[in-house]
């Protein structure tokens, strides 16, 4: 196995630990570790197809490899989203439907006669830098808000002490006022609308693969 593809398999090695720390609540920091794992994880994303190329260890097994790790980062990512409930599941679901459709047409065509490996065009591309970036960004967020550096100016807040209190009373502090949430819905929306774009652009694409008559 080439460099390229061991960054790959490293990337999917990843994600039951982010798992672990996003959702049991007992480790300390325990966000401040998933988010570093997820941007070692998405660094993994960006060197192994630069290496891959620039050395000339592009392979049909990295190919089809390199979009599936994506995958399964991001669907555990944004299912331990609607666990915490920082998104809603219809937007989730929506993203995963593209996923496991685009899934199926690359089975499809590596078990068909031509055997071939499609690769991932560029919205796919484009698609899964815009969605590691908001994923990044919206646990950034919640981790500010977890050490008070950030309130969500649509809610209230939650004191060391377990009491609810007032915006105007948490932001009276060092807290900056931002609508967390607003901002995490539109950075969600625009995820799912660029990956139902990508989605349809590559079952157009690997339309030949999906219908045998053509």
């Amino acid at each position: 196995m080439n460099l390229p593809n061991k960054l790959t398999v490293i990337r999917i090695a990843i994600v039951p630990f982010f798992v672990f720390f996003m959702c049991y609540d007992a480790v300390p920091y325990r966000f401040i570790w998933a988010l570093a794992l997820f941007i070692a994880a998405s660094v993994t994303d960006m060197l192994d197809g630069k290496i891959a190329r620039k050395r000339g260890l592009v392979t049909n097994f990295g190919k089809f490899l390199d979009p599936l790790a994506d995958k399964i980062l991001v669907a555990a990512a944004l299912v331990c989203f609607v666990e915490l409930r920082w998104t809603y599941s219809w937007v989730v679901v929506i993203i995963l439907l593209r996923e496991f459709a685009v899934s199926g047409v690359r089975l499809a065509a590596v078990s068909g006669d031509k055997r071939a490996v499609i690769p991932a065009n560029i919205w796919g591309k484009v698609k899964t830098v815009f969605t590691l970036v908001a994923i990044i960004a919206i646990l950034a967020m919640h981790i500010l808000m977890t050490f008070g550096i950030l309130v969500d100016s649509n809610t209230f807040v939650v004191t060391d002490a377990g009491t609810l209190i007032e915006l105007e009373e948490a932001a009276s502090g060092i807290a900056v006022s931002i609508p967390v949430q607003i901002i995490s819905d539109v950075l969600m929306y625009i995820t799912a609308a660029i990956t139902l774009v990508s989605g349809v652009k590559y079952l157009y694409d690997s339309r030949e693969f999906i219908d045998p008559k053509k």
